[in-house]
């Protein structure tokens, strides 16, 4: 029985990968730096998967951004106004020119934006939406799969097997820039590059080749399946030499089940830990010779397997295909686990007894294999860790349970309608039309993260600290002041990270010291583990809310993190429904705003970037998500007065079919991520007719170009074509914490430029 493996995480058990990036990007190292530590990190991945026993040792599964961008980089799927940093700036590379794609591009004399970003299905990791033309052309334009495949096998001694993102899902992740066609029918001019990439691997010595239509999963239309089809017969004609493992994930194959075990492949990947059910389908219409490779041990959270249960699994197929024919591997790419529990040597032994990071999960595979061999006492030693989370005391507490069940549909209602409180609110903020504000966070340099760390260390005392984040609070404040700004942020230099902050102060959480995983390019995320009932059991933000009110006139808005995002944004317990959890998280979140009401505060932002990303990818489960989903946004949100303006913010996400309940959540403003499309995204919105205020972002923080007032004034311009000027806001797209002060600062004096030009060209009044 082959094992298996998807993908391993890029970034280092220590973020060398972020590291080397940004220096980079500063110019403070050469590109011979960066390529040097990522052959080192590349190397290291496929020694250790090799000696854990993996079969198929995944490769091309590294990325120095992101691997749908390295797909368009590879195809060729350049857009044109890119092309200016290899062909007119002398000494640019590939790799200057992939950053430009990612980031932006901004010095030499060139002005040229980012590529947009989404977030990839239902995880917080983002990826580069690919461009398309009507008359796109593709060609090979990059030797990287090929490098590192050979690569692979020098180190390993294995053949490696090469993982790219299939032909279908790649086009339909991307986006028609021009009317007139269906990014689809580029499936007759991008399939034969396809083929020639798959027959060089195939000169090169390759044998496996991971295909990835994670769309499989997705609900698809006829002329989409009918490509899938279409393009895999292509490939099995033509690429005769190769086995193909054609890989599914993040949920059910459903109705496209009979499309996926007929295709002409050698083996077919299936998630199990999303979609367990999807078992006895597959193996009722699994024809002779397809191999399964089973998911079984979960690529995106940190508990550890129980073997048992994956075991029933395994055998199943086994009995009703044959043990030869049955592969066992994560269900996903394991980029979405955090690198190595052995380097958590702070965890409590008991709780850690029942994780397993990226490292563990080869384990994991590799034990299941010998089990299956006749190690029971594997099975034993696995049994004891599962039964001692379940029995565990520190998970349960009654108080807690007791207020969630008495939760009830008053809890989750303004006092008032939005049309009432509008009127309340506007009377009492007196904000001029077009109101300038930002998501939260001011940059973090690198000074204040070393007093964090000075601080965990000892080597300054708590009351230094503090005055140390007062005083980094009061320059910033007085930099909006000096700015212009009508609606002021503390800047949030206390916290660490949106959700981690938080966690941090609430009951039933814990926290690694290098569970990092990659939400987007070099960033980093390090997610809070729910493993117990969730309960607040002091203030988080109202002394920080109201030391930055005491140094200001100006509305000053309180910060905190929304209950789904925490839980989405969080390693979450999988012992009970996450609805229930998010009601636990939802109950101590309206504890923090009815606090900061109290304190005097009079806007308060309860972020929910994540909100989008938890819905299921199936339409027909949509429904039940969403009702939780907002009902817990309105438990943490309603506990106030109509006078109280209450925030959200949401980036990086499609809104078309969940608009109706967005406006569910009735927040009193929204502030979304507009700018990488063009205001795109306010079509929801506008063909909707949104009824509460909306602050469409005017400029893209995740790159480090700084916007013109001008095309700030455009976007501006669109937002008031499709929603009524009243309701407009003026923001970035998201919180400012990755970017430098000298970009900041201009971006956020041309921003409100933009602002106070627009007023003048908008002669709509605000009462009308």
């Amino acid at each position: 029985m082959l094992l298996n493996n998807l993908g391993y995480p890029r970034i280092g058990a220590r973020r060398e990968l972020k590291k080397a990036c940004e220096l980079y990007w500063a110019g403070k190292s050469s590109k011979d730096d960066l390529y040097n530590t990522a052959k080192t990190l590349r190397e290291n991945y496929w020694k250790t998967q090799a000696q854990a026993g993996i079969d198929l040792v995944p490769c091309n599964d590294f990325s120095f951004y992101d691997h749908v961008l390295d797909m368009s980089l590879l195809l060729g799927a350049i857009p044109a106004r890119y092309m200016p940093v290899v062909t007119d700036v002398k000494g640019n590379t590939e790799l200057d020119l992939y950053f430009a794609m990612a980031r932006g591009y901004q010095k030499d004399g060139l002005d040229i934006t980012a590529m947009e970003m989404t977030k990839w299905f239902d995880t917080n990791y983002h990826y580069i939406v690919p461009e398309f033309t009507k008359q796109q052309q593709f060609k090979i334009c990059s030797d990287k799969v090929f490098e590192e495949f050979n690569g692979a096998r020098q180190v390993t001694g294995k053949i490696p097997k090469p993982v790219l993102l299939g032909p279908v899902s790649y086009l339909l992740l991307g986006k028609e820039k021009e009317s007139g066609f269906n990014r689809i029918d580029l499936l007759p001019r991008l399939l034969p590059v396809y083929i020639d990439i798959l027959n060089r691997l195939a000169s090169y010595g390759a044998v496996w080749v991971q295909l990835d239509e994670p769309v499989l999963a997705l609900d698809l239309d006829d002329k989409e399946r009918e490509a899938i089809r279409l393009a895999y017969k292509e490939i099995n004609k033509q690429c005769p030499g190769l086995k193909i493992v054609l890989t599914t994930y993040f949920g059910a194959l459903k109705e496209n089940t009979e499309l996926a075990v007929k295709l002409p492949v050698c083996a077919l990947h299936i998630d199990l830990v999303r979609a367990p059910e999807q078992l006895d389908a597959v193996l009722a219409a699994i024809p002779e010779k397809l191999s399964l490779s089973l998911g079984v041990v979960d690529g995106r959270n940190i508990w550890k397997n129980n073997y048992a249960w994956s075991l029933e699994h395994i055998r199943k197929a086994q009995e009703a295909i044959g043990a030869d024919r049955v592969m066992i591997a994560p269900s996903c790419s394991l980029l979405h686990s955090p690198f190595d529990l052995g380097l958590e040597t702070a965890l409590d032994a008991g709780i850690r007894n029942w994780m397993a990071f990226a490292r563990q999960k080869l384990d994991e595979l590799q034990e299941l294999k010998a089990i299956l061999d006749g190690n029971e006492q594997l099975l034993v030693t696995n049994r004891e860790a599962i039964q001692s989370r379940n029995l565990s005391s520190l998970i349960h507490k009654q108080d807690v349970k007791q207020k969630v069940a008495n939760i009830t549909d008053a809890d989750a209602r303004r006092h008032s309608a939005f049309t009432t409180r509008q009127r309340v609110q506007q009377e009492r903020f007196q904000l001029p039309l077009f109101p300038t504000t930002t998501i939260g966070s001011f940059p973090q340099t690198a000074d204040v993260r070393s007093w964090r760390a000075q601080l965990k260390k000892g080597a300054i005392s708590k009351q230094h600290y503090d005055e140390l984040i007062k005083a980094e609070t009061e320059r910033t404040i007085k930099l909006q002041e000096a700015l212009g700004l009508d609606v002021l942020v503390h800047g949030e230099f206390e916290r660490n990270d949106m959700v981690e902050y938080f966690g941090e102060q609430l009951d039933g959480f814990l926290f690694t010291q290098n569970g990092w995983v990659q939400s987007y390019g070099s960033r980093c995320v390090k997610p809070p583990v729910i493993y117990g009932d969730v309960s607040r059991p002091h203030d988080m933000t109202v002394r920080w809310s109201q030391y930055a009110q005491s140094v200001t006139q100006h509305i000053m808005k309180g910060m905190l993190t929304g209950p789904v995002t925490i839980l989405q944004w969080s390693f979450v317990r999988d012992d009970q429904p996450r609805s229930i959890t998010a009601n636990q998280i939802a109950l101590a979140i309206r504890e923090e705003v009815v606090a900061l009401e109290a304190a005097g505060i009079r806007m308060i932002q309860i972020d929910e970037p994540a909100i989008r990303e938890g819905l299921p990818l199936r339409r027909d489960e949509r429904a039940a998500y969403l009702d939780w989903a907002v009902k817990a946004f309105r438990i943490a949100a309603s506990g106030v007065q109509d006078q109280t303006q209450i925030h959200t913010h949401m980036c990086y996400s499609e809104f078309n079919d969940m608009i109706e309940h967005i406006a569910a959540m009735d927040a009193d403003v929204i502030t979304i991520e507009t700018s990488r499309s063009q205001m795109e995204l306010l079509e929801a919105f506008a063909g909707f007719k949104y009824p509460n205020e909306i602050g469409p972002g005017v400029y893209d923080i995740h790159s480090p170009r700084v916007p013109t007032v001008a095309e700030m004034v455009a976007l501006l311009e669109k937002a008031a074509a499709l929603l009524p000027a009243r309701n407009l806001w003026v923001n970035p797209d998201c919180g400012l914490k990755t970017r430098g002060w000298s970009e900041t600062e201009a971006a956020l004096k041309n921003m409100v430029q933009a602002a106070e030009t627009a007023r003048q060209n908008v002669l709509q009044p605000i009462a009308s």
